[in-house]
């Protein structure tokens, strides 16, 4: 029984919450290393384009809550994230068109386009506080569980409770099929096929006939639609605030660069790797340990406090970066 209740905390306090951020990690990863791949910067604005898309979700959520639509159990913003990825595909096509495509044309280096981003993130930041404030928003509404904690414990009569919350099954199950559509729309599509071909080598696939305006556009919309989800999908599951998602920018970049910068399956990997990582290591073992252990431990046997949590993916950041800048699955080096 005692081992029972170890698992049971484990599934609980590591094993759903690590799953779940890591997928919001990973679809937030996926859009920095498809701009990685085909346009070859690192966009540090891609937090923001999270905040931003997520704010404007927001607003269409309360629109429609003040208007009685709704969708029963699961969270209105479901039907308000279209709108949320149309109004950040659209700012980021503009973007591109007023800023970024100049230095396309005159085939500024790398460095200078990521600069370039960091004003853009600033840019972004400003507009997405001067929309929506900065205070801390809570827009998740129809059924907040699918287990309960009292509901698991008078079901299986163990000490330990188990609770499943739906944002946390609606993360899992949207990051999987956008994941498989990404997949099969990069393998099965002309388009798809076009732009990892411009990925791969950008002259021969000038020669080939490829139209790289359209290669770009393409991949601002899905590195858009990518960002709002994935900041909808956080906002959702735990809450909305701003200056939340500048912070989120250090474990995305971490999740990329790990798994292989330019690399979708390893953002994936990557993903996952720093969410459990990051909980694992801040998460007080004590209780799983004095289920398992003959004595109960004197401390709360946890490496680090929550509040740094980022220096789990900053500390992973590094060793990669200086033991195998190429990633876990062979990404372009950084």
């Amino acid at each position: 029984m005692d081992l029972l209740n170890a698992l049971v905390a484990i599934t609980n306090y590591i094993i759903i919450p690590a799953s779940t951020y890591g997928a919001q990690l990973a679809l937030g990863a996926l859009g920095v290393t498809l701009i990685y791949g085909i346009l070859r910067f690192s966009n540090f604005a891609h937090g923001d384009t999270m905040a931003f898309g997520t704010a404007i979700t927001i607003m269409v959520t309360w629109a429609l809550q003040a208007g009685g639509v709704s969708l029963g159990p699961l969270p209105t913003a479901l039907l308000a994230l279209p709108f949320g990825i149309l109004a950040t595909a659209l700012l980021m096509l503009g973007t591109d068109r007023v800023i970024y495509a100049y230095y396309r044309k005159v085939k500024a280096k790398p460095v200078t386009l990521v600069m370039v981003s960091v004003g853009v993130m600033f840019m972004m930041n400003a507009v997405t506080r001067f929309l929506i404030g900065v205070d801390d928003i809570k827009f998740t509404d129809g059924e907040r569980f699918v287990i309960t904690a009292r509901g698991f414990k008078e079901f299986t009569g163990l000490a330990e409770p188990l609770a499943l919350r739906t944002t946390q099954v609606l993360t899992l199950v949207m990051a999987a099929l956008i994941v498989a559509a990404l997949f099969w729309f990069l393998n099965n599509t002309r388009t798809g096929k076009s732009m990892r071909a411009f990925s791969d080598n950008e002259d021969l696939a000038l020669l080939s006939g490829i139209n790289p305006n359209r290669v770009v556009a393409v991949t601002w919309i899905i590195a858009g639609a990518l960002a709002t989800t994935a900041g909808v999908l956080y906002g959702l599951d735990k809450s909305f605030k701003a200056f939340n998602y500048f912070h989120l920018l250090l474990p995305i970049f971490a999740s990329a660069i790990l798994g292989g910068l330019g690399n979708p399956l390893g953002a994936i990997a990557g993903g996952f790797v720093i969410a459990f990582s990051e909980v694992g290591v801040t998460y007080a073992w004590k209780k799983v340990a004095t289920y398992v252990l003959p004595i109960e431990p004197d401390g709360l046997l946890q490496l680090l406090s929550t509040e740094y949590k980022f220096a789990v993916s900053f500390i992973i950041l590094i060793v990669v970066l200086l033991f195998k800048p190429t990633g876990l699955f062979k990404g372009k080096s950084v």
